[in-house]
């Protein structure tokens, strides 16, 4: 089987884990032939930058080919309409069995909507991230680029869209309420990871300690992303320093970016117990989410979340409707500063009621996140 993958919204960097890295791959694994389009745009150490356009096959046998957005008056409405030169003609030369278009928005949803009325064959689904926490944050992008421009085109398209895929519930509301899609027209398809075995979490757990001079008995608490405002890095810091526990340890994995440096750094510098551990490539990070013994996500919402759970770390989230489904028994709901501060202090206090909670991760992520599963739900 031949799939797919069109990624011109998210920015496909090697090394990642974010679902356009892990679904193509899982696709490999199982043995079908890949290829992703993709931008571009890449990220390099938490930022976003420019790269060449280019076609090529990766380490893992997945093929590549980036395409330039087509300029239109400018940068911002280019990348915001998304249109690139040659897509039909490649895709006519790859013959796909099955196309997965990443994110309801731009162009070229027509295009890959035309090849399918041609190739009546082919299977094509359109998944969506899109939510009103990043989405349509102003009334002139919510009003042009979501209710204008975005909703013709999900009017032409959606006859020809096997599925239009959403990966929680408050993306499913976005898509009724913004293109007037009904609930026969979407499917659940949430984020997902690849879950760990045991004897890799235990591997991994063992070197981090290792790295940073931790104890078996040592309770790690990981906080991940770019650290800007919305991810609560401060008031996380504030709640864990005001606890006095020594065996406490805060690992924080991610960027820094210039205008937080003042705020974030010495509150680091100040305790001890706190590690800043800087950004890290996808491998890395899965090892820090594996020793995990609690992962701390309070703020913006972020895939890191569900490829913790994948790795068996209990977590701790801010209690968003579309984060219900990833809390049953394995975490807790966090939302005020106080709330940080009473788990911080139960967690201290009776560290053995994480390790009940580490398998109810685990039990969810087979479930629910495997990429095995959510990959051969592509292939039916």
């Amino acid at each position: 089987m031949i799939i797919l993958h069109v990624c011109l919204a998210s920015h496909y960097t090697e090394g990642m884990t974010y679902q356009d890295n892990l679904l193509p791959l899982q696709n490999a694994l199982d043995g079908h032939k890949v290829v992703v389009v993709s931008d571009c745009f890449e990220y390099k150490s938490g930022e976003l930058v420019p790269t060449d356009e280019e076609d090529r096959i990766l380490d893992n046998g997945i093929r590549l080919v980036r395409m330039k957005y087509v300029r239109l008056l400018s940068d911002f409405l280019s990348s915001k309409v998304r249109k690139v030169s040659g897509l039909y003609m490649l895709i006519e030369s790859i013959r796909p069995d099955v196309i997965l278009f990443h994110g309801v928005a731009g162009w070229e949803m027509l295009t890959v909507a035309k090849y399918k009325k041609n190739t009546p064959g082919v299977r094509l689904y359109i998944d969506s991230h899109e939510d009103f926490h990043n989405s349509g944050k102003n009334w002139i992008s919510r009003f042009f680029q979501y209710r204008i421009f975005n909703r013709l085109i999900v009017e032409r398209v959606k006859p020809f869209v096997d599925k239009f895929l959403y990966l929680s519930y408050e993306t499913s509301h976005f898509l009724q309420a913004m293109y007037g899609l009904r609930k026969t027209e979407l499917e659940f398809y949430p984020l997902g990871g690849q879950v760990v075995t045991y004897e890799e979490k235990e591997k991994f757990s063992k070197e981090i300690r290792a790295r940073h001079l931790l104890s078996e008995e040592d309770i790690i608490i990981v906080h991940s992303g770019k650290l800007e405002p919305g991810k609560r890095t401060e008031h996380i810091i504030h709640a864990f320093s005001s606890v006095a526990a020594d065996h406490l340890k805060l690992l924080i994995v991610g960027s820094i970016p210039s205008d937080q440096l003042a705020t974030l750094r010495p509150l680091i510098d100040a305790d001890p117990r706190i590690v800043f551990a800087g950004w890290k490539p996808a491998e890395e990070l899965i090892k820090y989410l594996s020793s995990a013994n609690l992962y701390f996500q309070p703020g913006t919402q972020s895939a890191t979340m569900q490829n913790a759970i994948c790795c068996g770390a209990p977590v701790a989230l801010y209690p968003y409707p579309s984060h219900e489904p990833y809390v049953n028994g394995n975490g807790f709901w966090v939302k005020e500063a106080a709330d940080f501060v009473t788990v911080f202090e139960r967690i201290a206090a009776n560290p053995v009621l994480l390790n009940d909670m580490s398998e109810c991760s685990f039990e969810l992520a087979r479930s629910l996140l495997d990429y095995k599963i959510l990959a051969a739900r592509l292939y039916v």
